[in-house]
């Protein structure tokens, strides 16, 4: 529906729900506007090498993700497309920007810093695109946006795409564009979920979700599955508990490392690592094909977020499963995520990992555990160390003494002298511990005895 109107190069809005290919919507009037090194008319551009073409994305994933469409699209003309970013060197994409580049694809913070270095000149972007801009609204990001604006030409042809509109952006869109063209994907009244999306909500105990999810990896038909939680901190700790219990799981959050956070990507859409347990800036645009299931470990915040939580899967056309759990303290705020979209799950079941509903919905065999003990490897509880008991080892402490071993040698030899438990001392010691002498020690013909009391 865009592309007729994008290839005239008149500025539009283009609002459509997750996962319905809002990319290529924009990528291909981009590609086709660009001029490439071989055309015929590239040394007639003002600035040959400079960006013909700007987008910008709210995170790091994202960018990635829309300049690896781009490229494989523009291949064919040898149209040059760079990604930038933060938590990586500045190297790479300097020496890029030196040897020119027709579209570059980056987040706000790096392409500002890029530009205050005089190293991005975005003075003759004839395309400029703000892609997920209400994300980019939530995480802030909007003075640097009206910033990188400012910069460009003011005939440029602006796209604005998005899954939500909330009425900032709406106020953006009427500040910076030039009589825009608002496109809808479906009707107004239709809700902003995919269909192809089994939608499931179940009021589950924090405690026992673990293993809920444990038992739906193991259910029939199960395959790359992304788990979204609400803070950094609970991605780490349910990505480790799913490899305590044998599944090859992986978190991404914010506090991760660039690298990290690319590698686990990476060999997520590889179909090296089953279960992706991300936070929901981080997981913002993946594109990943084959994601059977979606689990919201916890009650999205709003409808936006779990609008886009659950378009995750369901891509393209492909059937999915969004599973959502909510707790007691968060059932008034599902209702209000039920009401904005109009869905059928005001009243969510009380669930637990043995209901019999939930073995039915998920397709889950019956006896199935949320554990899974790989093949040639033996799990061994961990055993307590000696001195992880309080010294409980049979009576001696770590210094071979009695219990109370925290006491120095020599004040634990003299405790225990007087309790009766010490050998006896040679003569010598009667004059160093009078004390032990004084009560303990026994001479022939009343020697000690004289001793003691000249003492």
């Amino acid at each position: 529906m865009t592309l007729s109107v994008a290839l005239m190069g008149t500025d539009l809005i283009g609002q459509a729900r997750t996962g319905t290919g809002k990319t290529l919507a924009f990528g291909i009037p981009v590609l086709q506007r660009s001029v490439a090194p071989h055309d015929p008319d590239y040394d007639e551009l003002v600035a040959p090498g400079k960006p013909q073409a700007l987008i910008v994305a709210p995170t790091r994933e994202l960018a990635l993700q829309v300049s690896s469409d781009l490229q494989l699209a523009g291949a064919d003309r040898g149209i040059r497309v760079l990604t930038v970013y933060g938590g990586v060197p500045y190297e790479p994409q300097l020496e890029a920007l030196e040897t020119g580049v027709e579209v570059v694809v980056g987040t706000p913070g790096r392409l500002i810093d890029l530009m205050n270095r005089r190293a991005l000149d975005i003075s003759h972007v004839k395309s400029l695109v703000l892609d997920e801009a209400d994300e980019m609204l939530d995480l802030g990001f909007l003075p640097d946006v009206e910033r990188l604006l400012a910069k460009t030409p003011e005939t440029r042809q602006t796209m604005l795409f998005s899954a939500t509109m909330p009425s900032a952006i709406v106020s953006l869109a009427r500040t910076h564009m030039r009589h825009p063209m608002n496109i809808r994907a479906e009707s107004s009244y239709d809700n902003q979920t995919v269909p192809a999306t089994a939608q499931f909500i179940y009021q589950a105990h924090d405690l026992d979700k673990p293993e809920m999810i444990g038992r739906m990896l193991q259910a029939e038909g199960s395959g790359l599955t992304i788990v979204f939680t609400r803070t950094k901190r609970q991605s780490q700790r349910v990505a480790d508990d799913l490899t305590e219990r044998g599944f090859d799981a992986s978190p991404l959050h914010g506090d991760m490392a660039q690298a990290a956070r690319e590698k686990a990507l990476a060999k997520f859409r590889e179909g090296k690592l089953r279960v992706l347990v991300a936070t929901d800036v981080a997981a913002r645009g993946i594109d990943v094909t084959g994601v059977t299931h979606v689990i919201n470990y916890t009650c999205p915040e709003d409808e936006k977020t779990y609008v886009h939580r659950i378009g995750r899967t369901g891509r393209a056309g492909a059937t999915g499963v969004a599973v959502t759990f909510v707790d007691w303290a968060d059932l008034h705020r599902w209702k209000m995520i039920n009401k904005a979209l109009d869905l059928p799950f005001e009243d969510p079941p009380e669930t637990y990992s043995s209901s019999e509903h939930f073995f039915h919905d998920m397709g889950i065999v019956p006896g199935t555990k949320g554990r899974v003990i790989p093949e040639g490897q033996i799990v061994i509880p961990r055993q307590p160390r000696k001195d992880d008991r309080g010294g409980r080892d049979g009576g001696r402490g770590r210094d071979g003494g009695s219990r109370g071993g925290g006491r120095s040698r020599g004040e634990g030899r003299g405790e225990r002298t007087e309790a009766g438990s010490s050998a006896p001392a040679a003569d010598g010691d009667a004059a160093s511990r009078p004390r032990r002498n004084r009560n303990r020690r026994r001479t022939r013909g009343g020697g000690g005895s004289s001793a003691a009391a000249a003492e």
